[in-house]
């Protein structure tokens, strides 16, 4: 009897050999030992042509001048020659301001020096490092001290820098203040508290161009819908943005207005972490209420607050549209921030100035966020 054909060698065989499956075994081991570098790789991709692209972009605009003429574009390159223009040549008065000498100036440099260099006696003292970057960081504060108060002695000149820092510490303390006083009203068990919690958050529903235009007609003591009150005040025919400092707290106040109600949600947040037990127990031990929020509540509310200013201080550095629509950056340059006059000299084609004022700018947001971070954060949290 013949036995039956053994066919099996002629049927190919499903699986790969050993050889052919290596490649695939592999890139399969890779990708499973490399997941997050692949899932994070389209969001790194993003972030490079968004964000850092652009920015050495602008970096290279701020070392050129463009030209424009005869229908071509003409790019000439100039090193460090739109910086110096700012710190040193036409556009100096107009950015660092013009300073004036007073005795009061200089004796106040003179008691801050002196704690200047009684903190760094401390911190010798205690055997902490980075020494260096200390002195470093008490000179520039020592140098924006000068520039700062050289600036409001009376015949001086508040250029833009000044003026930011006017809007950036000026406005972040009121709206930190208001903020705080209407959260604490707002944690008390009082009648119409829910209401009064949504009314407080209105103006973060408006954009700042409204807001500007509104205030806007809110000053006009002539036209404007408080045209009735002014009259009865004997202030009709006055003008706000007729006076630089006029002009300057008018900006300030409707920043303000619209900005006091993000520290008020965030403080409120705070307010409420807080364990009740400890705030009875403070009042049954005989403190009295300044007492129970210095040493209960004020302390539960730091880490918030530390975040919450070092937030509103960045936004404050950028700040454009209030001074743009509101006094036009006037009058003459008293309202103009760093960020309206990288506009207005961008608008005037004026391209490698306007890109040298933003990386200034962001300079400038680099050093204060980097030394408010490592001096008080840590501090505020617990931690120093």
């Amino acid at each position: 009897m013949r036995a039956p054909k053994d066919d099996s060698r002629q049927v190919p065989s499903e699986r790969t050999g050993p050889g052919q499956s290596r490649p695939l075994q592999r890139l399969y081991g890779w990708l499973e030992h490399r997941a997050g570098l692949v899932f994070l790789l389209p969001a790194v991709v993003v972030i490079l042509g968004f964000a850092i692209f652009p920015l050495l972009g602008s970096l290279y605009t701020s070392l050129i001048r463009i030209r424009f003429s005869g229908g071509q574009t003409e790019l000439d390159f100039v090193g460090l020659a739109n910086y110096r223009k700012l710190l040193l040549g036409s556009e100096q008065a107009h950015f660092l301001g013009r300073g004036g000498e007073a005795l009061w100036v200089w004796v106040t440099l003179f008691f801050l020096a002196l704690l200047l260099a009684w903190g760094l006696y401390r911190r010798y003292r205690q055997g902490r490092g980075g020494l260096a970057w200390s002195l470093l960081g008490g000179a520039l504060v020592l140098a924006f001290a000068w520039l700062v108060l050289s600036r409001l002695v009376p015949g001086s000149l508040l250029g833009t820098l000044q003026t930011t820092l006017f809007y950036v510490f000026a406005g972040t303390a009121l709206q930190y203040g208001l903020g705080l006083w209407l959260a604490l009203l707002c944690a008390e068990r009082l009648p119409g508290t829910r209401f009064f919690r949504v009314v407080f958050m209105l103006p973060l529903a408006i954009t700042p161009v409204g807001i500007a235009y509104m205030f806007r007609m809110l000053t006009d003591t002539s036209k404007g819908p408080l045209q009735p009150l002014w009259a009865a005040l004997g202030l009709e025919g006055f003008s706000w943005v007729n006076d630089p400092w006029g002009a300057r707290f008018a900006v300030l106040i409707g920043d303000t207005w619209q900005w006091t109600p993000f520290a008020f949600i965030v403080l409120l947040a705070a307010l409420q972490s807080i364990p009740q037990e400890q705030i009875e127990a403070a009042a049954v031990d005989g403190a009295t209420r300044w007492q129970t929020f210095r040493y209960v509540i004020f302390p539960y509310l730091l880490p918030a607050s530390a975040t919450l200013v070092l937030i509103r201080m960045i936004e404050g550095f950028k700040i454009v549209d209030l001074p743009n629509i509101l006094t036009n950056g006037g009058p003459g340059t008293a309202t103009e921030s760093i960020t309206l006059h990288a506009y207005f000299a961008w608008r005037t084609l004026d391209v490698g100035t306007a890109a040298a004022l933003g990386f200034t700018l962001l300079v400038l947001v680099s050093v204060f966020s980097t030394v408010y971070a490592r001096a008080l954060l840590p501090r505020a949290r617990g931690e120093g």
